[in-house]
């Protein structure tokens, strides 16, 4: 058996009891069948590279880029709704070409789901051969990539690159 399915089996059952708390023996029954099912579909398709599971550091900085994205997320609703409030709408909508320096698909996924997630922007495809995000901004500050990368880029993808890189 593939390590990453043994990885998937794990992540998969304590989710699952996580999510099924207090834990109790029908709820452990259920969650071994179902990761175990999970695990044997998709386990080809989860990690590529298992070995990076093993060092603590990566959840720790996952620890901390919960808070962050959660902060980042409070941020931008606010100022989405300040724009749907202002009788004027001040948005300057538009779709602007970023680039990323993250190469793992698993990384780009969680940069790309993270700018989408934040109100005010949402990724609209991904070049990941070439490092690049299209985003749709509802309001572009400026269309230059590199300073488009800072604003929108830059305060997810240093906190993912210790993580999945």
């Amino acid at each position: 058996m593939k390590k990453s399915r043994i990885i998937l089996f794990i992540l998969a059952l304590l989710i699952w009891m996580f999510l099924s708390w207090p834990p109790d023996y029908q709820h452990l029954i259920i969650g071994i069948l179902v990761a175990g099912f999970v695990s044997f579909m998709t386990g080809d398709m989860f990690v590529k590279r298992a070995h990076l599971f093993k060092h603590l550091s990566r959840y720790l900085w996952f620890l901390y880029y919960i808070p962050l994205f959660i902060w980042e997320c409070m941020k931008a609703n606010i100022d989405v709704a300040y724009r749907v409030a202002h009788p004027d709408l001040p948005i300057n909508p538009g779709i602007v070409k970023v680039k990323t320096t993250l190469k793992s698909d698993t990384g780009l996924t969680f940069l790309a789901n993270s700018i989408t997630l934040t109100p005010g922007t949402m990724t609209v495809d991904i070049d990941p051969e070439h490092g690049f995000l299209y985003i749709h901004w509802i309001d572009v500050k400026d269309k230059d990539m590199q300073k488009a990368t800072q604003i929108i880029v830059q305060r997810f993808e240093r906190v993912l690159k210790r993580i999945f890189e």
